[in-house]
Protein backbone atom coordinates (compact mmCIF):
# COMPACT_ATOMS: atom_id res chain seq x y z
CA UNK A 1 0.00 0.00 0.00
CA UNK A 2 2.80 2.23 -0.39
CA UNK A 3 3.02 4.61 -3.27
CA UNK A 4 5.06 2.76 -5.35
CA UNK A 5 5.79 4.22 -8.98
CA UNK A 6 2.92 6.53 -9.14
CA UNK A 7 4.12 9.29 -6.80
CA UNK A 8 7.63 9.04 -7.31
CA UNK A 9 7.04 11.92 -10.37
CA UNK A 10 5.12 14.92 -10.38
CA UNK A 11 1.84 13.59 -12.42
CA UNK A 12 -1.55 14.80 -13.53
CA UNK A 13 -5.08 13.10 -14.41
CA UNK A 14 -8.46 13.44 -14.99
CA UNK A 15 -11.76 12.73 -12.70
CA UNK A 16 -14.69 11.26 -15.09
CA UNK A 17 -16.23 8.28 -14.20
CA UNK A 18 -17.16 6.03 -17.02
CA UNK A 19 -21.16 6.06 -16.98
CA UNK A 20 -20.33 9.70 -18.30
CA UNK A 21 -18.51 8.56 -21.43
CA UNK A 22 -20.07 9.44 -24.43
CA UNK A 23 -22.98 7.01 -25.58
CA UNK A 24 -25.92 6.02 -28.07
CA UNK A 25 -27.80 4.22 -25.66
CA UNK A 26 -27.72 5.43 -22.35
CA UNK A 27 -25.31 5.89 -19.79
CA UNK A 28 -21.55 5.29 -20.80
CA UNK A 29 -19.87 2.21 -20.40
CA UNK A 30 -16.85 -0.24 -20.97
CA UNK A 31 -16.79 0.55 -24.88
CA UNK A 32 -14.75 1.43 -27.12
CA UNK A 33 -14.86 5.11 -25.61
CA UNK A 34 -13.49 4.25 -22.74
CA UNK A 35 -10.48 3.08 -24.78
CA UNK A 36 -10.91 7.06 -26.43
CA UNK A 37 -10.43 8.12 -23.35
CA UNK A 38 -7.18 6.89 -22.40
CA UNK A 39 -6.45 7.68 -25.31
CA UNK A 40 -7.36 11.09 -25.34
CA UNK A 41 -4.94 11.31 -21.67
CA UNK A 42 -2.05 10.41 -23.22
CA UNK A 43 -2.87 13.32 -25.92
CA UNK A 44 -3.12 15.75 -23.17
CA UNK A 45 0.09 14.32 -21.64
CA UNK A 46 -1.19 13.61 -18.44
CA UNK A 47 -1.05 9.80 -17.00
CA UNK A 48 -4.04 9.45 -14.47
CA UNK A 49 -7.63 8.57 -14.58
CA UNK A 50 -9.38 9.08 -11.74
CA UNK A 51 -12.86 7.67 -11.16
CA UNK A 52 -15.61 6.88 -8.34
CA UNK A 53 -16.33 3.25 -7.17
CA UNK A 54 -17.70 0.79 -9.89
CA UNK A 55 -19.54 -1.21 -7.63
CA UNK A 56 -23.47 -1.57 -8.50
CA UNK A 57 -25.84 0.98 -7.52
CA UNK A 58 -29.18 1.10 -6.09
CA UNK A 59 -31.91 3.02 -7.49
CA UNK A 60 -30.46 6.51 -6.71
CA UNK A 61 -27.86 5.50 -8.88
CA UNK A 62 -24.93 6.46 -5.73
CA UNK A 63 -21.83 4.18 -6.22
CA UNK A 64 -20.92 5.36 -2.77
CA UNK A 65 -24.70 3.22 -1.64
CA UNK A 66 -23.93 0.01 -3.50
CA UNK A 67 -25.41 -3.53 -3.81
CA UNK A 68 -21.89 -5.00 -3.46
CA UNK A 69 -17.63 -3.72 -2.83
CA UNK A 70 -16.49 -6.28 -4.90
CA UNK A 71 -18.88 -6.39 -7.87
CA UNK A 72 -18.78 -4.21 -10.95
CA UNK A 73 -21.72 -2.16 -12.24
CA UNK A 74 -23.37 -4.42 -14.80
CA UNK A 75 -24.62 -1.23 -16.97
CA UNK A 76 -20.95 -0.70 -17.36
CA UNK A 77 -20.97 -3.73 -19.76
CA UNK A 78 -20.35 -2.68 -23.09
CA UNK A 79 -22.82 -5.17 -25.38
CA UNK A 80 -20.59 -4.19 -28.52
CA UNK A 81 -17.76 -5.75 -26.94
CA UNK A 82 -20.31 -8.93 -26.60
CA UNK A 83 -21.08 -8.89 -30.24
CA UNK A 84 -16.92 -8.99 -30.82
CA UNK A 85 -17.12 -12.38 -28.75
CA UNK A 86 -19.78 -13.62 -30.74
CA UNK A 87 -22.32 -14.17 -27.40
CA UNK A 88 -24.74 -11.43 -28.73
CA UNK A 89 -26.53 -10.66 -32.24
CA UNK A 90 -26.09 -6.99 -33.70
CA UNK A 91 -29.30 -4.97 -32.97
CA UNK A 92 -30.05 -2.86 -35.94
CA UNK A 93 -32.72 -0.60 -33.99
CA UNK A 94 -31.84 0.11 -30.16
CA UNK A 95 -33.54 2.41 -28.12
CA UNK A 96 -32.03 6.09 -27.65
CA UNK A 97 -34.30 8.58 -26.61
CA UNK A 98 -37.35 6.07 -24.76
CA UNK A 99 -35.79 6.62 -20.92
CA UNK A 100 -33.76 6.23 -18.57
CA UNK A 101 -35.71 3.14 -17.40
CA UNK A 102 -36.54 1.49 -20.72
CA UNK A 103 -32.22 1.72 -21.79
CA UNK A 104 -31.59 0.17 -18.79
CA UNK A 105 -34.49 -2.44 -18.85
CA UNK A 106 -33.05 -3.12 -22.84
CA UNK A 107 -29.50 -3.07 -21.57
CA UNK A 108 -29.94 -6.14 -18.90
CA UNK A 109 -32.31 -7.79 -21.35
CA UNK A 110 -29.78 -8.23 -23.97
CA UNK A 111 -27.33 -8.86 -21.14
CA UNK A 112 -29.39 -12.16 -20.70
CA UNK A 113 -28.97 -12.90 -24.67
CA UNK A 114 -25.85 -13.12 -23.53
CA UNK A 115 -25.50 -15.32 -21.08
CA UNK A 116 -27.53 -17.62 -23.64
CA UNK A 117 -25.29 -17.21 -26.50
CA UNK A 118 -22.27 -17.73 -24.42
CA UNK A 119 -23.82 -21.00 -23.34
CA UNK A 120 -24.17 -22.08 -27.13
CA UNK A 121 -21.39 -20.31 -28.07
CA UNK A 122 -18.22 -19.76 -26.02
CA UNK A 123 -15.03 -21.56 -26.69
CA UNK A 124 -13.62 -24.06 -24.54
CA UNK A 125 -11.08 -21.41 -23.30
CA UNK A 126 -14.26 -19.14 -22.31
CA UNK A 127 -15.84 -21.79 -20.56
CA UNK A 128 -12.77 -22.43 -18.50
CA UNK A 129 -11.40 -19.02 -18.20
CA UNK A 130 -15.24 -18.58 -16.57
CA UNK A 131 -15.03 -21.41 -14.35
CA UNK A 132 -11.36 -20.07 -13.19
CA UNK A 133 -13.37 -17.13 -12.65
CA UNK A 134 -15.53 -18.34 -10.14
CA UNK A 135 -13.10 -19.79 -8.57
CA UNK A 136 -10.93 -16.78 -7.80
CA UNK A 137 -13.56 -14.44 -6.73
CA UNK A 138 -15.37 -17.69 -4.74
CA UNK A 139 -15.29 -15.36 -1.35
CA UNK A 140 -18.04 -12.88 -2.57
CA UNK A 141 -19.60 -14.17 -6.31
CA UNK A 142 -21.76 -16.97 -4.99
CA UNK A 143 -23.16 -14.69 -2.63
CA UNK A 144 -23.63 -11.82 -4.45
CA UNK A 145 -25.44 -14.28 -7.18
CA UNK A 146 -27.90 -15.25 -4.76
CA UNK A 147 -28.19 -12.03 -3.06
CA UNK A 148 -29.58 -10.58 -6.72
CA UNK A 149 -31.55 -13.67 -6.88
CA UNK A 150 -33.78 -12.68 -4.45
CA UNK A 151 -34.14 -9.21 -4.53
CA UNK A 152 -35.40 -10.23 -8.10
CA UNK A 153 -37.49 -12.92 -6.22
CA UNK A 154 -38.95 -10.20 -3.67
CA UNK A 155 -39.61 -7.01 -5.85
CA UNK A 156 -36.46 -5.83 -4.75
CA UNK A 157 -37.25 -5.65 -1.26
CA UNK A 158 -33.77 -5.17 1.09
CA UNK A 159 -32.54 -8.49 2.61
CA UNK A 160 -34.25 -7.52 5.80
CA UNK A 161 -37.42 -7.93 4.30
CA UNK A 162 -37.39 -11.35 3.18
CA UNK A 163 -38.52 -14.48 4.48
CA UNK A 164 -36.98 -15.33 7.88
CA UNK A 165 -34.96 -18.79 6.13
CA UNK A 166 -33.57 -16.49 3.38
CA UNK A 167 -32.77 -13.67 5.62
CA UNK A 168 -31.05 -15.51 7.97
CA UNK A 169 -29.49 -18.17 5.52
CA UNK A 170 -30.81 -21.03 6.50
CA UNK A 171 -28.75 -23.68 4.91
CA UNK A 172 -31.35 -26.09 3.93
CA UNK A 173 -33.28 -23.24 2.27
CA UNK A 174 -29.90 -21.42 0.65
CA UNK A 175 -28.95 -24.98 -1.12
CA UNK A 176 -32.57 -25.72 -2.52
CA UNK A 177 -32.91 -22.03 -4.13
CA UNK A 178 -29.16 -22.61 -5.14
CA UNK A 179 -30.60 -25.75 -7.18
CA UNK A 180 -33.89 -24.56 -7.66
CA UNK A 181 -32.29 -21.35 -9.56
CA UNK A 182 -29.29 -22.66 -10.80
CA UNK A 183 -29.05 -21.31 -14.24
CA UNK A 184 -30.38 -17.55 -12.63
CA UNK A 185 -27.16 -17.69 -10.63
CA UNK A 186 -25.34 -18.65 -13.44
CA UNK A 187 -26.18 -15.35 -15.21
CA UNK A 188 -25.43 -13.28 -12.48
CA UNK A 189 -21.93 -14.75 -12.08
CA UNK A 190 -21.80 -14.61 -16.22
CA UNK A 191 -22.72 -10.85 -15.85
CA UNK A 192 -19.26 -10.17 -13.49
CA UNK A 193 -17.46 -12.17 -15.82
CA UNK A 194 -18.07 -10.25 -18.53
CA UNK A 195 -17.65 -7.07 -16.63
CA UNK A 196 -14.22 -8.03 -15.32
CA UNK A 197 -12.97 -9.24 -18.37
CA UNK A 198 -13.77 -5.79 -20.53
CA UNK A 199 -12.54 -3.99 -17.00
CA UNK A 200 -9.29 -5.91 -17.36
CA UNK A 201 -8.57 -5.63 -21.29
CA UNK A 202 -9.24 -1.84 -20.24
CA UNK A 203 -7.05 -1.50 -17.43
CA UNK A 204 -4.57 -3.68 -19.49
CA UNK A 205 -4.57 -0.87 -22.41
CA UNK A 206 -4.30 1.80 -20.11
CA UNK A 207 -1.06 0.90 -18.42
CA UNK A 208 0.27 -0.18 -21.72
CA UNK A 209 0.04 3.43 -22.83
CA UNK A 210 0.86 5.10 -19.44
CA UNK A 211 -2.00 5.46 -17.98
CA UNK A 212 -2.68 5.16 -14.46
CA UNK A 213 -6.47 3.74 -13.42
CA UNK A 214 -7.43 5.47 -9.86
CA UNK A 215 -9.97 4.20 -8.03
CA UNK A 216 -12.51 4.97 -4.85
CA UNK A 217 -13.54 2.83 -2.05
CA UNK A 218 -16.60 4.17 0.32
CA UNK A 219 -15.23 3.37 3.84
CA UNK A 220 -19.23 2.11 4.82
CA UNK A 221 -21.46 0.00 2.48
CA UNK A 222 -25.06 0.01 2.56
CA UNK A 223 -27.48 -1.81 4.55
CA UNK A 224 -29.12 -3.29 1.82
CA UNK A 225 -26.11 -4.59 0.30
CA UNK A 226 -25.02 -8.39 -0.06
CA UNK A 227 -21.62 -7.51 2.14
CA UNK A 228 -24.32 -6.87 4.74
CA UNK A 229 -26.78 -9.87 4.52
CA UNK A 230 -23.51 -12.31 3.96
CA UNK A 231 -21.36 -11.06 6.67
CA UNK A 232 -23.55 -9.99 9.48
CA UNK A 233 -21.39 -10.92 11.90
CA UNK A 234 -18.81 -7.75 10.53
CA UNK A 235 -21.15 -5.72 11.16
CA UNK A 236 -23.47 -4.08 14.32
CA UNK A 237 -26.42 -5.57 14.11
CA UNK A 238 -29.95 -7.02 15.85
CA UNK A 239 -31.26 -10.87 15.29
CA UNK A 240 -33.32 -9.65 12.98
CA UNK A 241 -30.55 -7.89 10.88
CA UNK A 242 -31.61 -4.18 11.74
CA UNK A 243 -28.53 -1.97 12.73
CA UNK A 244 -27.89 -0.94 16.61
CA UNK A 245 -26.20 1.58 15.66
CA UNK A 246 -25.83 3.92 12.45
CA UNK A 247 -23.13 6.20 11.00
CA UNK A 248 -23.28 9.54 10.05
CA UNK A 249 -21.31 13.03 11.15
CA UNK A 250 -22.71 15.25 14.37
CA UNK A 251 -23.91 18.80 14.13
CA UNK A 252 -21.84 21.49 12.77
CA UNK A 253 -21.63 25.24 10.70
CA UNK A 254 -23.53 23.55 8.43
CA UNK A 255 -26.21 21.67 9.81
CA UNK A 256 -27.61 22.33 13.54
CA UNK A 257 -28.58 18.36 13.42
CA UNK A 258 -25.51 16.97 11.56
CA UNK A 259 -25.62 14.20 8.74
CA UNK A 260 -27.58 11.06 9.01
CA UNK A 261 -26.30 8.41 6.67
CA UNK A 262 -27.82 4.99 8.47
CA UNK A 263 -25.36 3.18 7.03
CA UNK A 264 -24.53 0.31 9.48
CA UNK A 265 -21.00 0.46 11.83
CA UNK A 266 -18.82 -2.53 11.83
CA UNK A 267 -17.71 -4.48 14.30
CA UNK A 268 -14.57 -4.00 15.09
CA UNK A 269 -13.42 -5.86 17.97
CA UNK A 270 -15.25 -8.88 16.13
CA UNK A 271 -12.99 -7.25 12.80
CA UNK A 272 -9.38 -7.26 14.42
CA UNK A 273 -9.52 -10.48 16.49
CA UNK A 274 -10.79 -12.19 12.98
CA UNK A 275 -7.41 -10.18 11.23
CA UNK A 276 -9.41 -8.04 9.54
CA UNK A 277 -10.41 -10.75 6.72
CA UNK A 278 -13.22 -8.47 5.24
CA UNK A 279 -11.10 -5.55 4.49
CA UNK A 280 -8.07 -7.81 3.26
CA UNK A 281 -10.39 -9.46 0.37
CA UNK A 282 -12.30 -6.41 0.20
CA UNK A 283 -8.59 -4.12 -0.58
CA UNK A 284 -7.39 -7.73 -2.94
CA UNK A 285 -10.74 -7.02 -5.39
CA UNK A 286 -9.30 -3.32 -5.67
CA UNK A 287 -5.99 -4.36 -6.21
CA UNK A 288 -6.75 -6.33 -9.13
CA UNK A 289 -9.09 -3.38 -10.61
CA UNK A 290 -7.10 -0.29 -9.75
CA UNK A 291 -3.43 0.87 -9.76
CA UNK A 292 -4.32 3.94 -6.73
CA UNK A 293 -7.48 3.73 -4.46
CA UNK A 294 -9.31 6.79 -2.76
CA UNK A 295 -10.37 6.16 0.80
CA UNK A 296 -13.59 7.95 1.30
CA UNK A 297 -13.70 9.21 4.81
CA UNK A 298 -10.98 8.83 6.20
CA UNK A 299 -11.37 10.02 9.18
CA UNK A 300 -13.62 7.09 9.72
CA UNK A 301 -10.76 4.64 10.30
CA UNK A 302 -9.88 6.95 13.38
CA UNK A 303 -12.78 7.17 14.79
CA UNK A 304 -16.21 7.21 13.67
CA UNK A 305 -19.75 8.91 14.90
CA UNK A 306 -21.83 6.68 15.94
CA UNK A 307 -25.43 7.36 16.33
CA UNK A 308 -28.39 5.24 17.68
CA UNK A 309 -30.51 3.62 14.85
CA UNK A 310 -33.78 4.84 16.29
CA UNK A 311 -32.60 8.74 16.61
CA UNK A 312 -34.18 11.06 13.79
CA UNK A 313 -31.04 13.58 13.67
CA UNK A 314 -27.18 12.88 14.22
CA UNK A 315 -27.29 15.07 17.23
CA UNK A 316 -26.96 12.19 20.08
CA UNK A 317 -23.85 10.37 18.63
CA UNK A 318 -20.81 9.93 19.78
CA UNK A 319 -17.37 9.03 18.45
CA UNK A 320 -16.21 5.73 18.87
CA UNK A 321 -12.56 4.78 18.15
CA UNK A 322 -11.72 2.38 15.70
CA UNK A 323 -8.47 0.48 15.65
CA UNK A 324 -7.25 2.29 12.16
CA UNK A 325 -3.52 1.59 13.21
CA UNK A 326 -3.98 -1.77 13.38
CA UNK A 327 -5.96 -2.06 10.31
CA UNK A 328 -3.62 -0.40 7.76
CA UNK A 329 -0.61 -2.48 9.97
CA UNK A 330 -2.69 -5.32 8.26
CA UNK A 331 -2.93 -4.21 4.73
CA UNK A 332 0.46 -2.93 4.58
CA UNK A 333 2.02 -6.57 5.26
CA UNK A 334 -0.76 -8.31 2.72
CA UNK A 335 -1.72 -5.56 0.08
CA UNK A 336 0.20 -3.84 -2.70
CA UNK A 337 -1.64 -0.89 -3.14
CA UNK A 338 -0.86 2.58 -2.95
CA UNK A 339 -3.69 4.79 -1.03
CA UNK A 340 -5.01 8.42 -0.94
CA UNK A 341 -6.91 9.45 2.21
CA UNK A 342 -9.76 11.53 1.72
CA UNK A 343 -9.00 13.84 4.36
CA UNK A 344 -11.99 16.65 4.23
CA UNK A 345 -13.29 18.49 6.41
CA UNK A 346 -13.11 19.22 9.87
CA UNK A 347 -9.78 16.47 11.02
CA UNK A 348 -8.40 16.19 14.25
CA UNK A 349 -4.70 15.81 14.73
CA UNK A 350 -5.40 11.84 15.46
CA UNK A 351 -6.95 11.76 12.24
CA UNK A 352 -3.70 13.54 10.26
CA UNK A 353 -1.31 11.19 12.58
CA UNK A 354 -2.86 8.13 10.98
CA UNK A 355 -2.62 9.34 7.95
CA UNK A 356 1.29 10.28 8.09
CA UNK A 357 1.84 7.29 10.06
CA UNK A 358 1.19 5.41 6.88
CA UNK A 359 2.69 8.06 4.59
CA UNK A 360 -0.77 8.49 2.64
CA UNK A 361 -1.18 11.56 0.54
CA UNK A 362 -4.33 13.73 2.02
CA UNK A 363 -6.45 16.29 -0.40
CA UNK A 364 -6.57 19.50 -1.44
CA UNK A 365 -9.61 20.99 -2.91
CA UNK A 366 -9.20 24.78 -4.53
CA UNK A 367 -12.70 25.43 -4.35
CA UNK A 368 -12.32 25.53 -0.56
CA UNK A 369 -9.18 27.83 -0.50
CA UNK A 370 -10.50 30.99 -0.88
CA UNK A 371 -12.53 32.07 3.03
CA UNK A 372 -10.75 31.60 6.18
CA UNK A 373 -7.63 34.12 4.90
CA UNK A 374 -4.60 33.07 3.92
CA UNK A 375 -3.87 30.77 6.72
CA UNK A 376 -6.48 28.35 4.62
CA UNK A 377 -5.04 25.26 4.23
CA UNK A 378 -6.47 24.63 0.81
CA UNK A 379 -4.25 27.88 -0.61
CA UNK A 380 -1.59 26.52 -2.89
CA UNK A 381 0.98 28.08 -0.43
CA UNK A 382 -0.10 25.56 2.23
CA UNK A 383 0.17 22.47 0.21
CA UNK A 384 2.45 19.73 0.57
CA UNK A 385 4.37 17.01 -1.62
CA UNK A 386 2.42 14.23 -0.32
CA UNK A 387 -0.93 15.15 -1.45
CA UNK A 388 -3.35 15.13 -4.11
CA UNK A 389 -4.57 18.96 -5.95
CA UNK A 390 -8.24 19.14 -7.11
CA UNK A 391 -10.42 22.19 -8.06
CA UNK A 392 -13.35 20.02 -7.36
CA UNK A 393 -14.53 17.00 -6.49
CA UNK A 394 -17.72 14.71 -7.77
CA UNK A 395 -19.38 16.62 -4.75
CA UNK A 396 -18.82 20.04 -5.91
CA UNK A 397 -19.86 22.44 -8.92
CA UNK A 398 -17.97 22.88 -11.49
CA UNK A 399 -15.30 25.59 -11.32
CA UNK A 400 -17.41 27.88 -13.67
CA UNK A 401 -20.62 27.38 -11.32
CA UNK A 402 -19.03 27.42 -8.44
CA UNK A 403 -16.82 31.19 -9.65
CA UNK A 404 -20.34 32.45 -11.43
CA UNK A 405 -22.13 31.66 -7.66
CA UNK A 406 -19.65 33.42 -5.16
CA UNK A 407 -20.79 37.11 -4.45
CA UNK A 408 -18.67 39.66 -6.27
CA UNK A 409 -16.12 40.38 -3.44
CA UNK A 410 -15.37 36.75 -3.20
CA UNK A 411 -14.45 36.63 -7.09
CA UNK A 412 -12.64 39.41 -6.79
CA UNK A 413 -10.54 37.95 -3.80
CA UNK A 414 -9.96 34.71 -5.94
CA UNK A 415 -8.85 36.72 -9.03
CA UNK A 416 -5.93 38.60 -6.82
CA UNK A 417 -5.04 35.50 -5.59
CA UNK A 418 -4.39 33.58 -9.14
CA UNK A 419 -3.38 36.82 -10.83
CA UNK A 420 -6.48 36.28 -13.43
CA UNK A 421 -9.55 37.84 -15.05
CA UNK A 422 -12.60 36.75 -14.17
CA UNK A 423 -13.16 35.24 -18.24
CA UNK A 424 -10.11 32.92 -17.05
CA UNK A 425 -12.04 30.28 -15.23
CA UNK A 426 -11.77 27.79 -14.78
CA UNK A 427 -8.43 27.37 -16.07
CA UNK A 428 -7.00 29.95 -13.59
CA UNK A 429 -7.68 27.56 -10.77
CA UNK A 430 -6.55 24.27 -13.25
CA UNK A 431 -3.22 26.54 -13.79
CA UNK A 432 -2.94 27.01 -10.03
CA UNK A 433 -3.88 22.97 -9.59
CA UNK A 434 -0.99 22.22 -11.94
CA UNK A 435 1.40 24.42 -10.63
CA UNK A 436 0.58 22.99 -6.86
CA UNK A 437 4.01 20.91 -5.50
CA UNK A 438 1.14 18.37 -4.76
CA UNK A 439 2.67 15.20 -6.45
CA UNK A 440 -1.03 14.62 -8.38
CA UNK A 441 -3.05 16.98 -9.77
CA UNK A 442 -6.70 16.22 -10.64
CA UNK A 443 -9.37 17.93 -12.81
CA UNK A 444 -12.72 16.83 -13.04
CA UNK A 445 -14.07 16.64 -16.94
CA UNK A 446 -16.56 19.36 -16.47
CA UNK A 447 -13.19 21.57 -15.83
CA UNK A 448 -11.61 20.28 -18.59
CA UNK A 449 -14.91 21.23 -21.27
CA UNK A 450 -15.07 24.70 -18.98
CA UNK A 451 -18.63 23.37 -18.22
CA UNK A 452 -21.21 25.28 -15.92
CA UNK A 453 -23.67 24.33 -12.96
CA UNK A 454 -25.60 22.09 -14.93
CA UNK A 455 -23.35 19.74 -15.74
CA UNK A 456 -22.65 18.69 -11.86
CA UNK A 457 -22.06 14.96 -10.84
CA UNK A 458 -23.88 14.96 -7.64
CA UNK A 459 -25.51 17.63 -5.53
CA UNK A 460 -24.94 16.29 -1.66
CA UNK A 461 -28.06 16.63 0.31
CA UNK A 462 -30.02 15.76 -2.66
CA UNK A 463 -32.01 12.18 -3.98
CA UNK A 464 -32.89 12.92 -7.33
CA UNK A 465 -31.23 13.37 -10.86
CA UNK A 466 -27.78 12.64 -9.29
CA UNK A 467 -25.00 10.71 -10.85
CA UNK A 468 -26.36 10.79 -14.71
CA UNK A 469 -23.89 13.60 -16.25
CA UNK A 470 -22.49 12.24 -19.58
CA UNK A 471 -19.96 14.59 -22.38
CA UNK A 472 -19.92 14.26 -25.65
CA UNK A 473 -16.50 14.95 -27.59
CA UNK A 474 -18.05 17.65 -29.59
CA UNK A 475 -17.97 19.86 -26.02
CA UNK A 476 -14.51 19.76 -26.36
CA UNK A 477 -12.63 23.29 -26.54
CA UNK A 478 -10.66 24.34 -29.38
CA UNK A 479 -6.95 23.34 -28.38
CA UNK A 480 -7.56 21.38 -24.79
CA UNK A 481 -5.03 18.75 -25.61
CA UNK A 482 -2.71 20.81 -26.34
CA UNK A 483 -3.22 23.39 -23.20
CA UNK A 484 -3.07 21.26 -20.74
CA UNK A 485 -0.10 18.99 -22.54
CA UNK A 486 1.33 22.80 -22.22
CA UNK A 487 0.55 22.90 -18.70
CA UNK A 488 1.96 19.32 -17.78
CA UNK A 489 5.16 20.36 -19.34
CA UNK A 490 5.44 24.16 -17.59
CA UNK A 491 4.98 22.31 -14.10
CA UNK A 492 6.93 19.22 -14.92
CA UNK A 493 3.58 16.83 -14.60
CA UNK A 494 2.96 13.84 -17.22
Amino acid sequence: MQSGELFKVRRAGILLHPTSLPHSIGNGDLGQQAFYFVDFLVSCGVSVWQMLPLSPPHGDLSPYQSQSVNAINPVLISLEKLIEHNWLTADDNPPHDQGEEAIRTYRFARLREAFAGFKQHATEEELQAFEQFKINHAHWLEDYALYRLLKSLHDNAGWTQWPAKYRDRKKTSIDALKKQHADEIGFYCFEQFAAFGQWLDLKKYSNEKGIYLFGDMPIFVAHDSVDVWASRKNFLLDKKGQPNVVAGVPPDYFSETGQLWGNPHYDWKYMQKDGFQWWLERFKTQQVLFDVIRIDHFRGFEACWAVPADEETAINGEWVKVPGAELFETLRQHIDLPLVAEDLGVITDEVTALREQFDLPGMKILQFAFDGGAGNPYLPHHHEPNSVVYTGTHDNNTTVGWFHELPSHAQQHVCSYVQCDPHDMPWALISSAFSSVARLAIIPMQDVLAADAAHRMNVPGTAEGNWRWRFDWNQLPDGVHDRIRQLAGFFDRK
